[in-house]
């Protein structure tokens, strides 16, 4: 009698124990099933840190400038994550077409050409060509201009798209350097007479340099231009979210905010 209870008691045990066991596994299943991975995009933004005071390297080597500002305050107000990326400014195009890159914030001018393989945001900033002039030369017209022996541009630049409508595609006198500090470095040295680039960018190199009596001319043939983010063609879910951003950062004053502490008020 004693023997058949225990058998019977042994038998209960076992049965319970399956029907525990077998109660945890549908529960850890069901919960591996529901559970889905979360991970918020990040857009990787590529600019040329060489182009103060929109992109540049500080002295520890990050990125900063009025562009890296606002895109921070654009994706805190949009709710979206960056992280930035230093390229070279011939690569960032590719980089971008090939998906390495999501967005390109680095004073790229808005152009017909570009956008013919880009697509751009609202401007967010209006500039105009300017031209650098040593101390001792006297330049006020395209005129003066052309009688220049060397004039330097940044490569790909729309300075250098200035340039090549006054002088031609080809022309000996237009000297292309790669990033503004190495043009104007030229001009400085003598390597060049003058140069070509945005009116902003010179301005802060004439800001920061003022003992060394260089010039800036502004010449009525060189037209307005407008600043824009550039996306891959086609990407109007990235466009349209750069754009509300971009219009929120305006409505409430941060973008004013940004500007004067590049530009003044």
């Amino acid at each position: 009698m004693l023997l058949n209870k225990w058998i019977v008691t042994l038998i209960s045990c076992v049965a319970l124990s399956a029907c525990g066991g077998q109660n945890s596994n549908t529960a850890t299943n069901a919960s591996a099933s529901t559970a889905t991975p979360t991970t918020e995009k990040v857009f990787r933004v590529g600019t040329n840190a060489a182009f103060a005071p929109f992109d540049y390297l500080d002295e520890n080597n990050e990125i900063k400038g009025f562009d890296v500002d606002l895109m921070k305050a654009m994706a805190e107000t949009g709710n979206f994550k960056i992280e930035y990326t230093n390229k070279t400014w011939g690569s960032l195009f590719p980089a971008l077409k090939n998906g390495d890159i999501d967005i390109v914030a680095g004073a790229v001018t808005i152009t017909d050409e570009r956008k013919a393989t880009m697509d751009f945001t609202e401007p967010y900033y209006e500039i105009t060509q300017v031209v650098l002039v040593a101390p001792n030369k006297n330049v006020n017209t395209i005129d003066d201009l052309k009688n220049l022996q060397k004039i330097g541009v940044v490569t790909g630049n729309t300075g250098d798209l200035a340039a090549q409508k006054i002088f031609g595609a080809t022309s000996d006198k237009v000297a292309r350097f790669e990033t503004v500090p190495v043009m104007t470095k030229e001009v400085e040295n003598g390597g060049v007479e003058a140069a070509i680039s945005d009116s902003a960018v010179i301005e802060n190199y004439v800001k920061n340099n003022p003992n060394k009596g260089f010039k800036i001319i502004q010449i009525p043939d060189f037209q307005v231009e407008h600043y824009g983010i550039v996306v891959r063609k086609g990407d109007t879910e990235t466009l349209n979210m750069l754009n509300d951003a971009l219009k929120q950062i305006r409505a409430n004053g941060k973008y004013d905010e940004i500007k004067a502490k590049y530009f003044g008020s």
